[in-house]
């Protein structure tokens, strides 16, 4: 087994091992570019066309150059094959702005791994696709459930459309506040942490979907409100639309997730983790936690399309 595999947009396999970003890379100076994270099982990329369209929705808020789908395409399936079939691996699809020293000089500069027929008047960008194991984590919170607090992200849910700069509903390099709220929520003795506006509606997780069932319904919070579209989440609805559940988008209070009958966290590694736990009170699971489950499982087995986003 391979502990990690590097593929860059030129198709190459690179040693992982190796030096890759240039120090003046502006996705490692300021956080200036997106990402993707995709589970591979079986050697294929999961749902891997809803990655593709969030690749390029959250390229497209950040003024980043059109992707080359293509070419990431051919990257990620040439990654998750070097990977194999043996075990689960956590793929990145990483995209930055290129180096600093590129953005505002004529020198039209192309970087080692710039997708073929880049203009030589246009600052490369860095591309590149990393296969790393799945961590532990992953698997106890799949199989047990997560404990979760929630927390205030101190913005309200108007945020997103009044200041579309803030970049809400992309997936950016810039997870500095959302790993700090999960340390924090690790000092609690807590898993995971909802986020919340100021005015006590349900957000998302610092890397997830939420996901809330009530009854014969599934109910996520809209795009509007200021939450990253989740694909393990649209991957869910579609199968879940099929067996009969009423799918909806709607704005949730922090009260729904205690009155609800079963409260999911969905993200495209750990995939379906139930809220066990909110604030300290014991969430017990329902009689059908394992048909959601089997729901999340059966929708990221397939691609998806990019014309559905």
């Amino acid at each position: 087994m391979v502990e990690r595999v590097l593929v860059t947009l030129d198709g190459a396999i690179r040693d992982p091992d190796a030096p890759l970003l240039y120090a003046d890379d502006i996705g490692a100076l300021r956080g200036d570019g997106i990402f993707e994270t995709v589970l591979v099982r079986g050697g294929v990329a999961c749902a891997l066309e809803l990655h593709l369209a969030r690749l390029r929705r959250s390229a497209e808020a950040l003024e980043l150059p059109v992707p080359d789908l293509d070419a990431w395409r051919f990257a990620v399936e040439l990654a998750a094959e070097e990977w194999g079939k043996e075990h689960e691996g956590m793929l990145r699809m990483v995209l930055t702005r290129g180096r600093d020293s590129d953005h505002g000089s004529s020198s039209g500069k192309s970087s080692a791994n710039a997708p073929a027929g880049l203009s030589a008047a246009e600052p490369a960008t860095t591309g590149y696709v990393l296969v790393v194991p799945v961590h532990e984590r992953v698997k106890t919170a799949r199989a047990e459930g997560v404990s979760v607090i929630t927390l205030s992200r101190g913005i309200s849910i108007d945020l997103a459309q009044a200041a579309p700069w803030q970049l809400l509903g992309a997936k950016t390099l810039s997870y500095a506040t959302n790993m700090a709220a999960l340390r924090f929520a690790r000092r609690m003795d807590a898993d995971d942490v909802i986020f919340t506006s100021t005015e006590h509606r349900v957000l998302e997780g610092p890397r997830s979907t939420v996901v809330v069932a009530r009854e014969n319904q599934l109910i996520t919070p809209p795009a509007r409100n200021g939450v990253l579209p989740g694909t393990t989440q649209r991957a869910l609805f579609a199968q879940a639309e099929k067996a009969g559940w009423d799918c909806r988008y709607e704005p949730l209070f922090t009260a729904d997730l205690i009155t609800a009958d079963s409260v999911w966290m969905l993200s495209s590694v750990t995939l379906a983790a139930r809220v066990k736990s909110l604030d300290g009170l014991r969430m017990s699971a329902p009689d059908n936690a394992g048909e959601i489950a089997a729901l999340v499982d059966r929708g990221i087995a397939l691609p998806g399309s990019i014309a559905d986003w």
